[in-house]
């Protein structure tokens, strides 16, 4: 076997695990909505103990201090950026729970691959695809029936979660950039901690429900460490690992079954099928069919592995 031949085969095996990877990140991301709905934190106080439990958990590990220390202020400023943004996200994402359920509030992070399509190819420094551009528009329809499909009180759950899908594509676009600059353990516990101090810093500002020092109850505290724990520690820092294989369109088109798991736990745990009509599955059907062309579209192409190609931040 030629020197070209074993790296081809290297190339598409690593492109296979992080699509595992992936996979598995979004089933887990599913619960999310699940223990956002359980939770009776409000939004900002729900986001801002899952942040702050994941820093704590990581700075706890040797390698993450060993990290530290050898990235430089340049790079620790980018990152703690895109912590910015992930709070944002967050932050919207739970109100967006909240405002309408879980089901909508996952269904519209659906919308972020239109905005990726644009953004990663400025942000991540890379060619500009048009095919995600159509892919990614040919999800609107499918949201658009989501949010046909809904009550009219929950129109404003609706609109949030779409700004949350914009701030979801802008840090996804950024860790394409930055992610191969650092160790992801190093990288999950600056732009997470950045972003609870960030938060931490807007409830002592912003009027809003409690107080900044409240401790969540028992119930919450459960529920809290599953979602940091399990279903944030685990999967965000995976994602990075994927997203060395991965362009950042891909790894959000993928996220975009995130609401199908969210939907099937949704029905049985909180009856949210009453909420839902025939439109909102249509709807469902759409997004997915767009997850399954990427790949056909992306084989037809010759196959690279996705590398950043932004030059050195340090």
């Amino acid at each position: 076997m030629s020197a070209l031949t074993a790296a081809s085969a290297d190339s598409k095996r690593a492109l296979r695990i992080a699509q595992f990877q992936i996979h598995f990140c979004v089933l887990l991301w599913g619960f999310t909505a699940i223990l956002g709905k359980l939770i009776s934190l409000p939004a900002l106080a729900l986001v801002r103990w899952r942040m702050l439990i994941v820093t704590l958990a990581l700075l706890i590990v040797p390698k993450v201090w060993r990290g530290l220390r050898a990235i430089s202020p340049r790079l620790l400023l980018s990152y703690a950026l895109v912590g910015l943004f992930v709070a944002l996200h967050w932050l919207s994402f739970y109100a967006s729970v909240k405002l309408a359920n879980a089901s909508v509030g996952a269904t519209c992070i659906a919308i972020a691959p239109v905005f990726l399509a644009v953004l990663e190819p400025w942000l991540a420094r890379r060619k500009f695809r048009w095919h995600e551009l159509w892919i990614g528009i040919g999800v609107v329809p499918g949201v658009a029936l989501v949010v046909g499909g809904i009550p009219g009180e929950m129109r404003m759950g609706v609109l949030v979660g779409v700004v949350s899908a914009f701030f979801c594509a802008v840090f996804g676009a950024l860790n394409k950039r930055l992610v191969d600059h650092a160790d992801p353990f190093t990288v999950t516990a600056i732009e997470l901690g950045t972003g609870a101090l960030i938060l931490w810093l807007i409830a002592s500002i912003v009027p809003h429900e409690g107080s900044v020092f409240d401790l969540p109850n028992l119930h919450d505290s459960f529920f809290l460490l599953v979602l940091a724990i399990a279903c944030t520690l685990v999967p965000f820092t995976l994602s990075l690992v994927a997203l060395r294989h991965l362009s950042a369109f891909a790894v959000e088109l993928a996220v975009n079954l995130e609401p199908v798991y969210a939907i099937l736990l949704a029905i049985p745990l909180f009856g949210e099928q009453r909420d839902l009509d025939l439109a909102f599955y249509l709807g469902v059907a759409i997004i997915i069919g767009a997850v399954l062309v990427h790949p056909v579209l992306e084989r037809r192409r010759p196959h690279k592995v996705e590398t950043n190609v932004a030059g050195s931040v340090d």
